[in-house]
């Protein structure tokens, strides 16, 4: 029986998928409100990012604090509305949204920080510049609801230290989480209007946020391919810039050097946590033939050893599907599989008790092959597909054979040759021996390659997608009556022009001096009428 995600005219019913029982509602906001909201982030802009850095940071450090002093409460939110385990809540959000804040906080002045650019010419050597960041006014930020403190925080912390404003829409099925973001927005002690919790259906958000004469100034967007292409698409009409985080179907290459045990362990984790619904997440294991044998029979060990069900007392290993529709997904792709030659290697039985809620059972599939969904698509569940590969040629081209390209992972006892391999994968964030772990580093950047999305988030290339910049250049000689070549114009201002080409790209020494001599010529020119 499948948890329905249910509205009425008011509300969102809050429902936890490990036990298909009702745990809250959240009212739902009108367009109007939203709108309303917007306003007020638009109003409140200026005096926000008018305050010094170090109150801005003062605000996001309380919110570092209030995350500590809630841990268990927090964690215990996002248990029951993701489904995943408590253990996760905190390893995967809430302990990365605590070092994730501390970290842009401590940073923040050296991102925002102007920068003198070095001269790129003898020519223009009374020229002196300078690059700002400013911020772009109201960020918007549309996150999902597999991660829904860690992967938002990483966008809400460095919009508002930037001294931007923020209007915040999270998923419906995990309105709980957002309003926690709220009450952690709300003890930190930010100026009304600087922050805004929308509970919007998801179409209505996207044309609400980037209405024309009337839209935020730069939209963040974690999420799937086809929204976020229609979001790009409304988006260009009012040219508002959009940075997008598409998913991925993120391949790991195992060598024929590789700690097997690690590459296992590794695999479960970065595969399975979350029930597998991480788009840095690994769906495609290509083993090499001459270690494929004993890695499918430790996986197939440790699969069986998993405990998955409901979250009491942290007595289970993996936990429930967020949606019932991405169980379909999941179930399509399998069953594709399946009828096209795979094998289940080792599937973890579901307690029937269950039966009621939104579990997958964890699945392991060999003699898979790129004619299956399973290998072309994103799953987003708890599956794994492994592959033989004949040498790591064939599993780099195999690891490129996608249209996404957000991680992937190489594993080997060779660090050096495992980098070099790992380059040659199209993907914007690369592991060597480890998996998804660097979305819980502040410092990594976190994007894809085609169709995983634009832009960044994390670290300095995060900061950065929340301000434009702004180049100021000063004249060192502002008492001279034009540069050298301002009108009028005649022959000679063309020669000397010429000669300052000569000086610094000419053949030969006669042809720079000479060059020298007309250019220099040109200098009185500059200081008088």
């Amino acid at each position: 029986m499948s948890i329905p995600q249910s509205f009425d005219a008011q509300q969102t019913v809050c429902i936890n998928p490990a036990t298909s029982e009702m745990i809250g509602y959240s009212r739902i906001d009108t367009p109007d409100e939203a709108r309303t909201a917007l306003r007020r982030a638009q109003a409140a802009q200026p005096a926000w990012a008018a305050l010094p850095l170090t109150e801005r940071v003062r605000c996001l450090l309380r919110l570092r604090d209030y995350l500590v002093d809630h841990t268990d409460e927090i964690s215990a939110t996002i248990s029951r509305e993701v489904g995943k385990t408590r253990v996760e809540a905190l390893a995967t959000e809430v302990l990365p949204s605590a070092l994730a804040t501390h970290y842009y906080a401590k940073n923040a002045w050296r991102f925002l920080k102007p920068r003198r650019i070095r001269n790129g010419s003898l020519l223009l050597l009374n020229k002196r510049s300078r690059l700002y960041r400013v911020p772009f006014g109201v960020i918007g930020v549309i996150a999902p609801w597999n991660y829904p403190l860690g992967i938002p925080m990483h966008e809400i912390v460095p919009a508002l230290l930037a001294g931007n404003t923020v209007i915040f829409k999270t998923a419906p099925e995990t309105q709980r989480v957002g309003r926690a973001i709220e009450n952690m927005i709300q003890a930190a002690g930010l100026p009304e209007g600087v922050f805004a919790h929308l509970n919007l259906p998801g179409a209505v958000a996207g044309e609400v946020l980037l209405e024309p004469g009337h839209h935020v100034d730069k939209l963040f967007f974690t999420g799937s391919v086809p929204v976020g292409k229609l979001l790009m698409a409304r988006a260009a009409e009012t040219l508002t810039p959009v940075s997008l985080e598409l998913g991925g179907n993120d391949p790991m290459l195992v060598c024929p050097d590789a700690n097997l045990e690690r590459a296992v362990n590794g695999a479960i984790w970065a595969g399975l946590q979350n029930s597998g619904q991480s788009c840095g997440g690994v769906e495609r294991i290509y083993v090499h033939q001459d270690v494929y044998e004993p890695f499918i029979q430790r996986l197939k060990q440790r699969v069986a050893t998993l405990r998955q069900g409901p979250d009491v007392q942290h007595n289970v290993d993996i936990g429930a599907m967020c949606t019932a529709r991405q169980i379909k997904t999941i179930q399509r792709q399998v069953d594709d599989a399946l009828a096209k030659g795979a094998i289940i290697l080792a599937q973890v039985r579901i307690d029937p008790a269950h039966a009621r809620a939104q579990f997958y059972p964890v699945t392991v599939l060999i003699n898979v092959n790129h004619g299956m969904e399973l290998m072309r698509q994103e799953t987003f569940g708890p599956v794994l597909g492994v592959m033989k590969v004949r040498d790591m040629e064939e599993a780099i081209a195999l690891a490129n054979d996608s249209s996404l390209g957000l991680t992937g992972s190489v594993w080997s006892n060779n660090t050096a040759a495992a980098v070099a391999l790992g380059r040659r994968i199209q993907a914007g964030v690369i592991t060597i021996n480890d998996h998804l772990l660097t979305h819980g580093m502040a410092e990594t950047p976190w994007g894809g390659f085609k169709e995983s999305g634009i832009g960044r988030s994390h670290g300095e290339p995060g900061f950065d997608e929340m301000t434009q910049p702004q180049v100021v250049t000063t004249e060192l000689l502002p008492f001279a009556r034009r540069n050298l070549f301002w009108h009028p114009y005649d022959e000679r201002l063309y020669a000397g022009l010429k000669g300052a080409l000569q000086v610094l790209h000419g053949r030969g020494f006669g042809e720079r001096w000479r060059g020298l001599l007309r250019f220099t010529s040109l200098f009185p020119r500059m200081f008088r009428d």
